[in-house]
């Protein structure tokens, strides 16, 4: 069997790992200017944010995207 790796960026990438680190990258302050969800501009947290992502596909489809865009900036 060969050991292929995924070309998927967020293969084996938690979404709370994907939130922890566009927080680290931009703050929530960035977060919210880029991706304009309560979330991130109100009384933000992680906590606060992957409850809301989790519940809703489109947002959290947002995040992603950003996170794919920032990855090469991030490594």
């Amino acid at each position: 069997m060969e050991n292929t790796k995924s070309k998927d960026p967020l293969h084996g990438v938690t979404l709370q790992i994907i939130v922890e680190q566009l927080e680290k990258f931009y703050g929530f302050d960035t977060l919210g200017e880029l991706i304009k969800i309560k979330c991130f501009t109100e009384n933000p947290s992680i906590k606060s944010s992957l409850t809301f992502l989790r519940k809703t596909d489109w947002a959290r489809k947002k995040v992603e995207a950003l996170y794919i865009k920032t990855l090469p900036k991030i490594k």
